[in-house]
């Protein structure tokens, strides 16, 4: 189904490969699941369920509400995170170990902050049987 030389360039996982890692997290391997799995997981990126949808879309029919749901699925099943930088913005991350954001607010581009020890030197006091179970920086960037 591939109707643009560009859609061979997009890097991919084999699909047995995605498939794999669906089953590791007790995911069940639709083809519609590997199909999404098989781009986002291919490579370190941040897409939203949009550029995700028309990825997809060049090699399989899928509904936007699938994107959704599976997006969902594999955020609660810590496949991927859900990184939100604005109230109408979320970005899918498949890189899931810990670390922060710059997010260019003129561009709409979400780059990781590697290697850096970000301080929060203090947090605020928590409600009564809680504990801090992480902490997400995103810092807003703006176009010069």
């Amino acid at each position: 189904m591939v109707a643009d030389n560009s859609l061979a360039r997009i890097p991919r996982l084999e699909r047995s490969e995605a498939a794999k890692l669906l089953k590791a997290r007790g995911i069940t391997p639709t083809q519609q699941r590997v199909e999404i799995a098989s781009i986002l997981l291919a490579r370190p990126q941040h897409l939203s369920a949009d550029e995700l949808l028309a990825l997809v879309n060049g090699y399989a029919r899928v509904s936007k509400a699938t994107i959704y749901n599976t997006l969902g699925l594999f955020a609660r099943k810590g496949l991927v995170r859900e990184v939100i930088v604005d109230p109408s913005k979320v970005f899918y991350d498949s890189n899931t170990d810990p670390h922060h954001h710059f997010y260019n607010v003129s561009t709409g581009e979400l780059t990781d902050i590697c290697g850096v020890h970000v301080d929060v030197p203090e947090v605020p006091r928590l409600p009564d049987g809680t504990e801090v179970d992480g902490v997400d920086v995103i810092v807003r960037l703006r176009s010069k």
